[in-house]
């Protein structure tokens, strides 16, 4: 192998060694953080469950899909905020069907279970806004609008360091009148 051989092995070596240094920066194990991933995207869809009902039901039914596009940050390990938008789809209620849309802002707390199984809960407000004579109803009041609680849990599982999948419960006071909308969802995290 000669000296320009040698030379080329070591540069290469050398090259290679600190790639992977980087490599390993960026791609830490499940449930350890990467640098610069305190800021997160998501969206969660699932199916809305209305508690209200007539005494003979015991829940109320949704037609729509419910959904949730967020954005969040973390200030440390455990605690951060998030901002989301979310849309219940079309309920069924005693009234008539309702559509409701919202902006909520919420405090979030984390823990790790496991190495990539972790535990979060949110507790906020939300600004809801709910229409009903957009369905058709006759004899309904129109548009109803105003704040209100929001809070809600699941877990998380990290399938790779900037990517998770969620199972979230929540529940919002997005002002339809009888109470909340609540859902359950599955979503995806992406963290950067």
């Amino acid at each position: 192998m000669g000296i320009v051989g040698k030379s080329l092995f070591a540069v290469v070596a050398t090259v290679a060694f600190q790639s992977n240094g980087v490599l390993a920066q960026d791609v830490a194990p499940h449930g350890f953080a990467v640098a610069g991933t305190h800021n997160y995207l998501g969206l969660n869809l699932g199916r809305g469950i209305e508690t209200n009902c007539p005494a003979a039901m015991i829940i109320c039914d949704s037609r729509d899909r419910s959904a949730q596009l967020f954005a969040g940050t973390m200030f440390d390990k455990n605690w951060g905020a998030e901002v989301g938008y979310v849309d219940s789809g079309r309920v069924l209620r005693p009234m008539g069907d309702a559509r409701t849309q919202g902006l909520s802002f919420t405090v979030v707390g984390r823990t790790q279970l496991l190495p990539s199984v972790g535990v979060f809960g949110k507790l906020g407000t939300a600004f809801g806004r709910s229409d009903t004579s957009v369905m058709g109803n006759s004899g309904t009041s129109g548009p109803e609008q105003g704040f209100g609680l929001a809070y809600g849990g699941g877990l998380s599982w990290d399938f790779s360091p900037r990517l998770s999948a969620k199972f979230e419960w929540d529940s919002y006071d997005l002002r339809m009148g009888n109470g909340p909308v609540r859902s359950t969802s599955l979503g995806l995290q992406f963290k950067y």
